[in-house]
């Protein structure tokens, strides 16, 4: 497997339009006083594959959503849609592209509104309807009907509401460490989006690093994760980190007020949650009290109640795997993903 995905990435990442030596010049190039940043859209930042853009129009204004479409590796009808979690654009799908590509899947991954290459409105009332009709659209815009729609974080989020809307487009659903599998506002107190964004502006990048270190990957750091560094810290170093920081606040707010947890029942499609049992991620926690902490997200037990409320589905747990599975263990994420599509 180890070899194919060798193979494709040197053939697909050939054909991106911008070379790693122009990319690392202009980021060089983009600094803020003596740091060096990205700008809200990351114009400098190079994804593994081509990106197109999605316009539209949204609420009084005229937005571009990014996405990358990775044709399959070979000649298939098979489509599957990636769904990002919160603090990742669709760039860290990057190896789950490459072997569902080997496998014949042609591969769409969009970057939200508010994410990663796509627009970040000054004014945006986020819902998860909003960005599942986004993405309804930019995939009627491609042309494609049916397809597998996988969801990380709060991708699953995303991934279930798109679902529930459109059950005649989702051929089968992968959730893989949903956020969203309890109703935290029922657990601890409301943070308004003003508190939200303070927070987010008294962010840097050692915060960025601890926070990752600790909630993805049990405090234990490896070299292969520094790459997913590279984004937050370089917006947070960069010249529109307040239009990023209130993106960001609104965002959570939305996650936070716009439980899925109640409808999971009525979802049609085949579902899979996959889920690594370490994790604990849950918006909220950080400021719940002391005697609630502990039992918010613990995902071992919620994953179990989530797949009884959910009529067809299956779960997989992946043992000793956090919140990242496909990054922190990709060949023990695939081993059991690649036999369920």
């Amino acid at each position: 497997m180890k070899k194919h995905l060798l193979i494709l990435t040197l053939a697909l990442t050939a054909c991106a339009t911008t070379p790693k030596e122009e990319f690392k010049k202009a980021s060089a190039e983009n600094k803020v006083g003596s740091k060096v940043g990205f700008d809200a859209e990351l114009t400098q930042y190079q994804y593994p594959f081509p990106v197109k853009f999605f316009n539209f129009r949204s609420q009084e204004q005229d937005l571009k959503m990014a996405y990358m479409d990775i044709p399959a590796g070979r000649p298939s009808a098979k489509v599957i849609v990636m769904l990002h979690g919160k603090n990742f654009p669709g760039a860290y799908f990057e190896q789950l592209i490459l072997g569902l590509n080997q496998e014949g899947y042609r591969v769409i991954v969009p970057d939200q509104i508010g994410f990663g290459k796509s627009s970040k409105p000054k004014n945006y009332q986020y819902s998860f309807q909003t960005l599942a009709l986004n993405t309804k659209n930019l995939l009627n815009s491609l042309g494609v009907e049916k397809y597998f729609v996988l969801g990380h974080s709060m991708g699953g989020m995303v991934a279930t509401r798109f679902a529930l809307m459109y059950p005649d487009s989702v051929t089968k659903l992968f959730l893989v460490n949903p956020i969203g599998l309890e109703d935290w506002k029922t657990m601890t107190s409301y943070r308004s989006v003003d508190d939200g964004y303070k927070a987010e502006l008294a962010s840097n990048a050692e915060k960025v690093k601890q926070y990752q270190l600790e909630s993805y990957y049990d405090g234990k750091w490896k070299s292969d994760y520094d790459k997913w560094l590279e984004i937050p810290t370089g917006w947070v170093q960069g010249p529109d980190y307040p239009v990023i920081a209130w993106n960001a606040a609104l965002t959570s707010d939305m996650i936070f007020t716009q439980p899925v947890y109640y409808e999971f029942k009525n979802l049609k499609a085949p579902t899979v949650l996959i889920i690594g049992d370490r994790d604990r991620t849950a918006i909220g926690k950080a400021w719940a009290p002391e005697d609630i902490k502990n039992k918010m997200g613990n995902y071992p037990v919620m994953s179990q109640t989530v797949a009884k409320m959910i009529p067809k589905s299956k779960l997989i747990t992946l043992k000793g795997l956090g919140h990242m599975p496909f990054i922190e263990d990709f060949e023990a994420f695939w081993k059991v993903f690649v036999k369920q599509i």
